[in-house]
């Protein structure tokens, strides 16, 4: 993977912490969960799922 590929994942980045921040309020009041999130909070939910689905993302792209 090329440093310009790399780097062009960064705004898709905060684009999908800034969705998930926006899109929690109808989430939690589904699912009857946690209080209100934050921007960085949701920054590190993204991440966590960002490293959980890149190395499935790697193999399937390998096949």
């Amino acid at each position: 993977m090329g440093y310009f590929r790399i780097m062009a994942a960064i705004p898709g980045f905060f684009l999908s912490s800034l969705f998930l921040m926006l899109l929690w309020d109808p989430i939690r009041t589904q699912l009857d969960v946690l209080p209100d999130i934050n921007y960085v909070t949701a920054m590190l939910i993204t991440i966590t799922i960002w490293i959980a689905v890149a190395p499935l993302a790697a193999v399937g792209k390998k096949k």
